[in-house]
């Protein structure tokens, strides 16, 4: 619940243990009010009792219910304001009229009831103040003039309805102005509560996203080079002793492979310090912004500096050194490139291989990639496992295939993996592209 919500709420109760009275110090404004207007309208009704020959308790009693109406003007203000217009010719409720018309016109009242019981209260004002004015002006002994009795009229009962009328329309568009205000305050503030209920939600969802992307990016780097290097390993363990020359050589081949895997870990860390630098020298930037630029930035300068399509034939080689039958056939004219379509399609037939060195040890493989129109196809098929061919015991934590389906798809690309009639296995995947400089 808002603060403001609750203050209405407060008011409400207060307004049932009131009756109509939203405060208390309105209901003893009101009741002070009304009890001013009943005395004087109890001494005016004296004299009017005088006049019209009448008992003065009855001048005395009618005055003290008249002038007790002015009680009721927040709740009924139009029966306040006929109740004086009514009591005019009697020459009683001064007080009544001035405050019933400022509460009538500070109200919710039609502009057109407003101007038609201003008009009458003015028009009664008018006629008995002439009337008053002529008869003292016939009492005395001078004469002021024709013009004296109608512009006294005319003055004393425009002062008596202009001002209350024209103060209560200027409350009542301030309050309205006020109650405006106050409720699109509220209702920015309930905006600017779901814009950063949402913005956490982004947040949340840019932190997930780049916690998968890393994961991602590291399950490539490490999973291949680490597997080629047990591969070597286990073929360095097995003619340690009957070849030393080929002993010599794989070994060199595992501190190569685990040179290439620390460059390329060394790579990825610092394009991670660097996105996480970005945020600390923009820091009157807004954190979501700040967070999706520099997701953006990192993965623009790793995809940059990332592999491509022009060392597949290097990767290739490296599974051949470890033992694996592979053949690469591109068909298509070769082009460059985006950056994140070469870094997917690469790590697309890094995966593929990874796979057979866990999975398939010993079978033929064939790596497929066809440059087409708009479009970049790889594909990794392999056979059947070679029952007489040592099984490297490389664990799998099957996360493999959901990166290369979630790199594929994020590109808008398509990927299909499942096993082959023959027995073996098969990963394709096609990424649309646009010529890159």
């Amino acid at each position: 619940m808002t603060t403001t919500g609750a203050h209405q709420d407060a008011a409400g109760a207060v307004a049932r243990g009131w009756w109509w009275w939203g405060r208390r110090r309105s209901a003893v404004l009101d009741v002070a009010l009304g009890g001013v207007s009943a005395l004087e309208c109890a001494v005016e009704g004296v004299g009017f009792a005088e006049r019209a020959g009448l008992p003065v308790a009855v001048g005395l009693l009618f005055g003290l219910v008249a002038g007790a109406t002015l009680v009721l003007r927040r709740r009924w203000p139009i029966a306040v304001v006929l109740v004086s217009i009514a009591i005019t010719p009697a020459e009683m409720g001064i007080l009544m009229g001035i405050v019933g018309l400022y509460t009538l016109a500070a109200s919710e009242v039609p502009r057109r009831i407003i101007g038609l019981l201003a008009g009458m209260s003015l028009v009664a004002v008018l006629i008995v103040t002439f009337v008053r004015v002529r008869q003292d002006i016939a009492s005395a002994d001078f004469d002021p003039g024709p013009w004296y009795v109608p512009l006294m009229a005319v003055f004393i009962s425009l002062g008596m309805n202009a001002p209350p009328v024209l103060f209560g329309l200027y409350i009542g568009a301030r309050r309205r102005l006020m109650e405006s205000l106050r409720e699109r305050a509220d209702s920015l503030e309930q905006e600017l509560s779901l814009l950063a209920d949402r913005a956490e939600q982004r947040a949340q969802m840019a932190r997930t996203e780049e916690r998968t992307r890393i994961a991602r990016e590291m399950h490539d780097v490490v999973a291949h080079r680490v597997s080629l290097m047990v591969v070597h390993a286990a073929a360095l363990q097995a003619v340690a002793l009957k070849d030393p020359q080929k002993a010599a050589k794989n070994a060199a081949l595992v501190g190569d492979m685990g040179r290439q895997a620390l460059t390329e870990l060394r790579e990825m860390l610092g394009v991670l310090r660097t996105g996480e630098s970005q945020p600390v020298a923009r820091a009157s930037v807004p954190l979501a912004a700040v967070g999706r630029a520099a997701a953006a930035a990192a993965f623009a300068a790793e995809a940059e500096d990332g592999p491509c399509l022009d060392r597949l034939e290097e990767l290739v080689e490296q599974s051949r050194q470890a033992g694996m039958v592979v053949e690469l056939r591109v068909t298509g004219e070769a082009r460059a490139y985006g950056p994140e379509v070469e870094q997917t399609a690469y790590r697309v037939v890094q995966e593929g291989l990874t796979n057979v060195h866990k999975h398939a040890a010993g079978a033929k493989v064939v790596v497929r990639l066809a440059h087409r129109g708009d479009e970049v196809a790889m594909q990794v098929e392999n056979g059947p496992s070679d029952g007489a061919a040592a099984d490297a015991g490389l664990p799998s934590g099957g996360n493999g295939l959901v990166g290369m389906r979630e790199r594929v798809t994020a590109l808008g690309g398509v990927f299909v993996s499942g096993p082959t009639d023959e027995g073996g296995f098969r990963v394709s995947a096609v990424l649309p592209v646009s010529p890159g400089a």
